[in-house]
């Protein structure tokens, strides 16, 4: 009879992927053996703190009448295409590195 593998948790792919959901999940992996032991999926974690913020900070843009806006508008749609395009990949197993962030979120994975 072949021998049964019980697997705990989530595979490597799905926390990485999951970390992108909210910031919440993102910090829980960075906390919680055995996910903040992968380097991999550290990186995300970080990755998708700094896109939170990154929403936070054009927030506070927006306040600004008009141009703001129009700040507002545009960071928006270009996070949120990256957010979708880091989900992908990290679900696929892969990173997206984005400029700027993902060198910060590198670093602080230990890679």
């Amino acid at each position: 009879m072949p021998e049964e593998t019980a697997q705990n948790g989530l595979s490597e792919t799905a926390a990485s992927g999951l970390a992108y959901i909210t910031i919440i999940p993102a910090i829980i992996f960075l906390v919680v053996a055995p996910y903040n032991q992968s380097a991999n999926v550290r990186f995300h974690c970080w990755q998708s703190i700094c896109l939170g913020i990154a929403c936070f900070a054009l927030g506070i843009i927006g306040i600004i009448p008009i141009l703001g806006w129009l700040i507002l508008f545009v960071g928006m749609l270009g996070i949120f295409i990256v957010w979708i395009i880091c989900v992908i990949k990290a679900f696929n197993g892969q990173r997206f590195v984005i400029p700027g962030i993902g060198a910060f979120a590198a670093k602080q994975a230990g890679l």
